[in-house]
């Protein structure tokens, strides 16, 4: 890599990269170690160890967070679920795995299906900033959005106030069922997420088409595919190659 390259996609002199430790499918922190581990960190080290720059990982709590320090220019890159409100300040690659969003309700629920849950009077419980926030908030006609601070909050946030529906990542509510008594998912799910690696929109053409380059290289060689059975994650899948590219 040329000194000019570098310079561009890590103007200080360290490759910063934004994590977000709302998702578990993407990182989570060791509750005895503390250490930060998943799909995302192994993406990150992996191309600090091909640009042979050293990597900084900042951790936040939250999409929003996450997603704040990379517009900010706070951070190089980060990964994030691909949304048209998002790309006003970042630039994304392709997506690199598919996660699904779900609904979570109370077993005494009358709802048996997603297409019932945005009806007048029900409150939908998301994490603030997140992309189930930013997608519901787009196609809710009817329903109201209440906001937890973080995505791992949800299922408690919704349980303390009483709300009839808790939405997010489908692995995140399926933990939370088998923590909590008297919950159920809805069957199937409500959205799919695209999740992408995304820089600063200031980065210039050649650092977003070498990031999109590296993402499909990693889809290809079975890199994503292989992180996702190390750390036991379910729930998502590789996104398709984009052939071509």
């Amino acid at each position: 890599m040329s000194p000019q390259f570098l310079q561009q996609i890590a103007p200080y002199g360290k490759l910063r990269a934004s994590i977000n430790l709302g998702n578990p499918i993407l990182a989570r922190r060791d509750s005895v170690t503390g250490e930060v581990s998943g799909v995302s960190i192994d993406l990150s080290k992996n191309l600090a160890a091909t640009l042979k720059i050293d990597l900084e990982i900042l951790v936040f709590d939250s999409a929003g967070k996450s997603v704040d320090a990379v517009t900010q220019d706070k951070a190089d890159f980060g990964f994030f679920a691909i949304d048209p409100l998002r790309g006003e300040g970042i630039t994304f690659t392709s997506a690199y795995v598919l996660i699904e969003g779900a609904y979570l309700v109370r077993n005494e629920s009358k709802l048996t299906k997603n297409e019932e849950v945005d009806q007048i009077g029900r409150r939908i419980v998301v994490g603030k900033g997140s992309a189930y926030d930013l997608y519901l908030s787009r196609e809710l006609k009817n329903a109201q959005l209440v906001r937890a601070p973080t995505s791992p909050k949800v299922v408690d946030f919704f349980l303390e106030g009483n709300f009839e529906v808790a939405a997010g990542v489908k692995q995140q509510l399926e933990a939370d069922q088998l923590r909590l008594p008297n919950l159920r998912l809805l069957p199937g799910r409500f959205m799919v997420i695209q999740q992408a690696m995304g820089v600063p929109k200031s980065r210039s053409q050649e650092v977003s088409s070498y990031l999109s380059l590296y993402v499909e290289e990693m889809k290809s060689t079975g890199f994503v595919a292989k992180a996702l059975q190390r750390h036991r994650i379910e729930g998502a899948s590789v996104a398709p190659i984009i052939v071509g590219l």
